[in-house]
């Protein structure tokens, strides 16, 4: 386990008393935060990805082509 040490300003400070206001230490507030972080940053990476995907012209004609094709192979 690594041990790491910051210095906070006035919104960091803030950030912790609203995250250890529940009674939580300053660690789990600060492990908490790091593994939301990383879990925001990925969702935004999708979220991009996803509107580029959306985006695409040639994504958008083979997804059409092989939703056209999907129809043609129902049995009713």
């Amino acid at each position: 386990m690594v041990v790491v040490n910051f210095r906070t300003d006035e919104p960091a400070e803030r950030a912790l008393a609203e995250l250890t206001a529940d009674g939580s230490s300053v660690s789990d507030a600060i492990r908490r935060a790091l593994v939301d972080a990383v879990r925001l940053r990925r969702r935004e990476q999708m979220r991009r990805e996803s509107l580029e995907a959306a985006n695409d012209p040639a994504d958008l004609a083979e997804s059409r082509q092989i939703l056209k094709d999907m129809d043609e192979l129902r049995a009713w």
